[in-house]
C-alpha cells in the first residue's frame, strides 16, 4: 500500500513521457501516484489509461480547464485517499525517486512549507531555481534574490503537505495556463508559508516537451498567448489601481519580450506568434479593467471550514 505521499502529473496527450519519466520516479518509490488526464482526444485518453493500469496508477479524467485546475484534481484526489504530502511534476520532468522522497519528507516534516527543487535544463543549464517578481515592470525571473529569497517557485516541481495546499487554497484555476505558480507563491508567502527551493535536491526540465514545437527554440502559441494573459490576471487580483494600469500600459512591451523568447527566425514563418500574443495580451487588459475579485474557489472554501 502506498505510504501517505503522492506524485501528482497533469497529463496533455503526453503518455509516452508518462511511461519515461513518472515511471522513473515513482519506481520503488511508497507512494500513491495520480494522473490527471485532460488529453484533446479519446485515444489520446485511452493512452494514458493503458499507461496508468499498467504501474498500477490512479487515473483521472477531466475537462481540460488548465494546468492548475487539474493539479487541484490530482491533490483533491489524493487527499481523499490519504495522503498527507504532495508532489506535483511535469510529464516532461526526470525526477529520480530518492530525490522525490527528499522532497516529499521535507514537506511532512515542515507542514507550512512549499518546496522546489533546481530545476536544470538537459544541457546543465539551471532553468529554475526559484525567482523573483519585479511588481515595477510586471516581469519574472527564474534566480533568487542576492540573499537566496525567493518570490515564486515553479509549478514544474512543486512539492507541499496537504495542509499547506489546503491553507492556500490550491492554484486559482482562472489561469489557464502560466503564471498560475506566481499567484500560488504569492498568497502561499501571505499566507505564512515558507517557499523552500532544495540546492541538494535536482531535477531536469525537457523545457517545452509536451509543447507542439518541441525540440525547436520556437514556443507553441498557446504559450504566448497565455503567458500574456497570466501575467494581466495576476495584476487584475492582486495590485491596486495604478500598478496595475501600469503593467497594462507594459503589456505590449512584455509581449514582444516573450515572443523574442522563441528567437526571430520563428517570425520568418509567419506572424502566428505575434498575433498569439496579441490575443493574449488584449483578453488580459481586458480582464484586469473588469475583475478584482480575490481567489475563493472550492479548495480555499475547504480550508477555511
Amino acid at each position: 500500500m502506498p505510504g501517505p505521499v503522492a506524485l501528482v502529473v497533469v497529463n496533455h496527450g503526453s503518455a509516452a513521457l508518462l511511461d519515461e519519466h513518472l515511471r522513473a520516479t515513482a519506481h520503488g518509490l511508497d507512494a500513491l501516484v495520480v494522473v490527471v488526464d485532460n488529453s484533446p482526444t479519446p485515444r489520446a485518453t485511452e493512452q494514458a489509461r493503458a499507461v496508468a493500469r499498467a504501474h498500477g496508477w490512479h487515473l483521472v479524467t477531466t475537462p481540460n480547464d488548465g494546468f492548475g485546475a487539474g493539479v487541484n484534481s490530482g491533490i483533491a484526489a489524493a487527499h481523499a485517499r490519504g495522503a498527507r504530502a504532495v508532489l506535483v511534476l511535469n510529464p516532461d520532468l526526470a525526477l529520480d525517486p530518492a530525490s522525490a522522497r527528499l522532497l516529499l519528507d521535507a514537506a511532512l516534516a515542515a507542514p507550512r512549507t512549499m518546496l522546489a527543487p533546481v530545476i536544470r535544463r538537459p544541457d546543465g543549464s539551471v532553468w529554475s531555481q526559484g525567482g523573483t517578481l519585479d511588481l515595477v515592470h510586471g516581469s519574472t525571473s527564474s534566480r533568487p534574490h542576492g540573499d537566496g529569497r525567493v518570490d515564486w517557485i515553479s509549478g514544474a516541481c512543486l512539492c507541499a503537505s496537504t495542509e499547506a495546499w489546503l491553507r492556500v487554497g490550491g492554484f486559482d484555476d482562472r489561469y489557464f495556463l502560466y503564471w498560475e505558480d506566481v499567484d500560488l507563491s504569492w498568497r502561499a508567502r501571505s499566507l505564512g508559508v515558507e517557499l523552500v527551493v532544495r540546492s541538494d535536491v535536482e531535477a531536469v526540465h525537457d523545457v517545452g516537451g509536451t509543447q507542439e514545437h518541441a525540440g525547436s527554440r520556437r514556443k507553441s502559441d498557446l504559450y504566448y498567448a497565455q503567458n500574456c494573459r497570466g501575467r494581466l490576471v495576476f495584476a487584475a487580483h492582486h495590485l491596486a489601481g495604478r500598478q496595475r494600469a501600469r503593467w497594462v500600459l507594459g503589456a505590449p512591451a512584455y509581449a514582444w519580450r516573450t515572443v523574442k523568447r522563441g528567437g526571430r527566425r520563428q517570425l520568418l514563418s509567419g506572424p502566428g506568434p505575434l498575433l498569439a500574443a496579441a490575443r493574449g495580451t488584449v483578453s488580459g487588459a481586458w480582464y484586469a479593467t473588469r475583475r478584482r475579485d480575490p481567489w475563493a474557489g472550492p479548495v480555499a472554501a475547504v480550508a477555511a471550514s
